[in-house]
């Protein structure tokens, strides 16, 4: 249970909106926690585009009012063309977003209750643009911390994975459509909210076919990635993530890349600050970051950094299940990555099992996947909602090629990255392979650890596609996620191997069949051999919670059909009263309702990759008495072998009254997905 704080050593003033003019005249909307004390104070920042009136205020009341309330100003900025700010959002990680943040922190670092010290933090967006802010060194910022980050946009983003299509691209970008549909509230600017909001809505991007149309690494992906030059981040890094997130990868590059103080901590959660962590145990992450503020902001000689450099949770063997509330588990401890405290192991392959040492017999084996195959998988991203997680791995593994190993004879503790190697050739120019790790239980369950997929036109980088040729056998490399978990005595390791992955990637335009080399086949384990380690609190601090009114509960839905005669499977989510669960709720001190639904079907048949499909209905409701905005919006992608079609329609209404209606058609040409 979180712990609430009511009792701080400084007493908060909260200032609903405070405008931050940018030289260019753009105002941003603000909104700003100050201690009550004639002392100045150093300064955090959190800048995202999710609405600081009406989207984050949940989690933003508990977190910046705890800070406050322990001696710090925290200033959170809607982004230019976000909230009630001024301008147009016109995709992610714009240069023009950087040149946006310096402006603000010299701002904030200028104001008279701030001491010039500022540091910066966020999680997702806000994560991946302190890591940015930092590369470009503002003279004020000292420090940064940051939660569900990525370095790199292209390998470790909502998009692609392994040079494969992620379907979140289109779940993401549709949730942009609605997101950035929301009215303007005209108490904050009464003037201008409607002007603005038309202007918005008109030129609103199709935030999916913007990064559809970018499918290789190209130079529209490396900007914003940090990993293009970590030297360029000087300022130290507290870095934060869960496995049942998707952004853990880059906790392990993003600490081995920096040379600045640094730390990390990797716990059970999904995509949540840590303090909300879910599947708990949740931390101590306020308190945490406290330490880190008071070291680089106020010069404290403390023990934010008296700890292995990495502590992340290894994860006990569990029996699987799609509504995972709790995992049991320990911290343990990397004083440095790549770390001597882990060693790999290696396994060889032969016709359905692993061995620890090679058969050398020569054996080929033969995968084609049926398009359904990925059915148990979970969500490629967690958010804190039950039937995320991913199911018994059984019957997506009946469509699998499965080796196993004997059974293992003590417990088996593994952190960091699985490596899988083997050559082999492909009957199609096009095709992926997917690599599950998994523990086959001795109570017949079988539990997915972890997974890795590439795009196999992309063997030599992600900036090229290269055709396969149909005689010609090439020598691949498959990194698959970085975990942490132990295998229990008794239990087998497992290992799956599939040309398709639906409903999490869209599938290739063909049918492929691979053939490989048995021979050449090997899997590295990271096995584990350090120390246990936990230098933090494990109870969650946070000041009181956001006054809210639940006028409805919400409920997440979630179903597989399968129609016999079509030979049809259908995949749904029905997100009611709320995308992610929250329900219809109402922020009582600014007196505005909240209702997000959101219904996907993602649809394709078991032999046909061109018959994929996925369509997402939405609603949108926000407002209050004689201010309301009501939006619904229909999205749907399809392809053939040459084209993505993305079509769809919007219609936002005022009060009732139809205001903007748009229609969505793009075309965009395949290249190597």
């Amino acid at each position: 249970m979180k712990k609430i704080i009511d009792s701080f050593d400084y007493e908060i003033e909260v200032i609903e909106n405070t405008w931050i003019t940018l030289r260019c005249g753009v105002k941003l909307s603000s909104r700003i926690w100050l201690p009550k004390t004639s002392l100045k104070v150093p300064a955090i920042l959190e800048y995202i585009p999710y609405r600081k009136n009406d989207g984050t205020r949940t989690r933003d009341e508990p977190m910046h009012g705890y800070f406050a309330g322990n001696g710090y100003a925290v200033v959170r900025v809607d982004m230019r063309g976000t909230g009630e700010s001024d301008g147009l959002l016109e995709d992610e990680y714009l240069k023009q977003e950087q040149d946006d943040a310096l402006e603000v922190i010299e701002w904030i670092a200028n104001q008279d209750w701030c001491d010039g010290n500022v540091g910066m933090m966020g999680k997702s967006w806000g994560g991946f643009n302190s890591l940015q802010v930092a590369a470009r060194n503002p003279s004020a910022l000292r420090a940064i911390i940051v939660v569900g980050f990525t370095d790199d946009r292209y390998k470790e983003d909502i998009h692609y994975k392994g040079g494969c299509l992620l379907n979140d691209n289109f779940w993401w970008g549709a949730i942009m459509q609605a997101y950035q549909s929301r009215l303007i509230d005209p108490k904050i600017d009464p003037l201008d909210a409607k002007k603005k909001w038309i202007n918005r809505l008109e030129n609103m991007p199709l935030w999916a076919g913007l990064w559809l149309e970018h499918q290789l690494r190209d130079e529209y992906w490396k900007h914003g990635s940090v990993c293009e030059n970590y030297e360029d981040i000087k300022v130290p890094v507290f870095a934060l993530d869960g496995w049942a997130d998707s952004y853990t990868n880059t906790v392990f590059s993003l600490m081995q890349g920096l040379k600045t103080p640094r730390k990390a901590i990797i716990g059970p959660w999904a995509h949540l600050y840590p303090h909300d962590g879910f599947p708990k145990p949740a931390m101590g992450f306020l308190q945490e970051s406290l330490k880190w503020w008071d070291k680089w902001l106020k010069g404290v000689d403390n023990d934010a950094l008296d700890a292995p450099m990495i502590e992340a949770y290894i994860q006990d063997s569990m029996q699987p299940s799609s509504s995972i509330q709790e995992v049991q588990g320990r911290y343990v401890g990397l004083s440095s990555y790549p770390s001597e405290e882990i060693i790999n192991e290696t396994y060889f392959f032969t016709h359905h099992q692993l061995l620890r040492e090679n058969p050398l017999q020569g054996e080929q084996i033969k995968i084609n996947t049926l398009q359904n195959h990925g059915i148990l998988a979970g969500e490629w991203m967690g958010a804190g909602v039950l039937g995320e997680s991913p199911s018994d791995q059984r019957i997506d593994d009946g469509m699998a090629v499965v080796f196993e190993s004997c059974a293992l004879e003590d417990d088996l503790d593994i952190l960091g990255y699985p490596i899988f190697k083997t050559k082999l050739k492909s009957n199609q120019p096009r095709a992926m392979l997917f690599v599950r790790l998994s523990e086959s239980r001795e109570d017949g369950f079988v539990e997915r650890i972890s997974y890795g997929v590439l795009n196999l036109a992309h063997l030599d980088n992600h900036s090229k596609v290269q055709d396969l040729k149909e005689d010609e056998y090439k020598e691949i490399q498959i990194r698959l996620d970085a975990c942490g978990h132990r295998f229990s005595r008794g239990n087998k390791i497992r290992i799956s191997l599939a040309t398709t992955f639906w409903p999490m990637f869209w599938p290739m335009p063909q049918n492929a069949t691979l053939t490989l080399e048995l021979n050449d086949t090997v899997l590295s384990i990271p096995k584990f051999i350090g120390k246990d380690s936990q230098s933090f609190e494990s109870v969650a601090q946070s000041a009181p919670l956001t006054p809210l009114s639940l006028l409805k509960e919400g409920r997440v839905d979630r179903e597989v059909k399968y129609d016999i005669l079509n030979d049809t499977w259908t995949f749904i989510t029905d997100g009611i009263g709320g995308v992610f669960g929250e329900g219809i709720y109402r922020f009582d001190e600014i007196d505005m309702t909240v209702e997000h639904n959101l219904r996907r079907e993602l649809r394709i048949k078991s032999n046909d990759p061109l018959s994929a499909n996925y369509a997402i209905t939405q609603k949108m409701k926000i407002g209050r008495e004689g201010c309301l905005m009501d939006a619904d919006i229909i999205l749907n992608q399809r392809a053939d072998l040459e084209y993505f079609y993305l079509e769809g329609k919007m219609e936002v209404r005022e009060n009732g009254k139809l205001i903007f209606e748009k229609e969505y058609q793009k075309k965009i040409k395949r290249i190597g997905v």
